[in-house]
């Protein structure tokens, strides 16, 4: 099995993905499952995302759109104007979303996703809040490649991403022989450097911005390992023109 790790997403998957934006798309995309959302559609765009809540309205009546098609997004780390919610996981967690259906847009986390599923046979949202699931999840369905795919912030490498594919990598290799690139190398080199979770995301310059935004609670939710058993995988038929479904795996 190889296990490889892509410190920016750059495509060229064919097997099995784990993408992580641990703050806080990966995050928030977990909670938005466990607190009972049916599905959840990723988009490119804002606009896309928008498109889709009209379309719902147009397919159920509006009633049936404003219950059940609700927006999540970000720009700059704050709500996108139209949207219902931000990119909080903490705001997430205090929600009921029995039956709804949330589609996502974010800066850094929906497009990675994208790039993953472009090739990937089986695309996972993985964090550090589901971890040790996503792991044993992807080495169940994996084949032949295992690839952890950070979103990185604006195009750049995030020390919070690589210090979670580091976690993801420790449970990997310790459920079996890995042949490990230097992506992984340096992830495990970050994750044992730095092992307290905490301290790798709000020392972070994203984690930094959150807490200057007082988005600080988020980076704390965010840094709890593997009390979550709830995995996103991109569902086998996918249905909606422009986004991707994901669903609890």
């Amino acid at each position: 099995m190889r296990l490889r790790v892509d410190l920016l997403p750059h495509g060229d998957y064919p097997d099995t993905v784990l993408v992580v934006d641990v703050l806080r798309a990966t995050t928030t995309a977990g909670v938005y499952l466990e607190r009972g959302a049916r599905s959840l559609l990723l988009t490119a765009s804002p606009e896309r995302a928008l498109e889709l809540r009209s379309s719902g309205e147009n397919r159920e009546g509006p009633s049936e759109s404003s219950a059940n098609v609700l927006l999540g997004g970000e720009r700059g780390g704050l709500p996108i104007p139209g949207f219902d919610f931000g990119n909080s996981p903490v705001e997430a967690d205090s929600q009921n979303f029995t039956g709804k259906v949330i589609v996502m847009n974010t800066t850094n986390g929906t497009g990675a996703a994208h790039v993953a599923a472009a090739t990937g046979k089986r695309v996972l949202l993985a964090s550090l809040r589901n971890a040790h699931a996503a792991a044993r999840r992807a080495r169940a369905l994996a084949v032949e490649e295992i690839a952890i795919v950070c979103a990185g912030s604006n195009g750049r490498a995030s020390l919070e991403d690589i210090y979670t594919a580091g976690v993801l990598c420790e449970y990997l290799m310790s459920m079996g022989e890995a042949g490990i690139d230097d992506g992984a190398r340096i992830a495990l080199t970050v994750r044992r450097n730095a092992s307290d979770p905490l301290e790798a995301l709000s020392s972070s310059a994203h984690g930094v911005v959150l807490s200057r935004l007082g988005l600080g609670e988020d980076v704390r939710f965010s840094a709890r390992p593997s009390e979550s058993t709830l995995v996103p995988v991109l569902a086998e038929t996918q249905d909606t023109e422009g986004a991707l479904r994901f669903v609890t795996g």
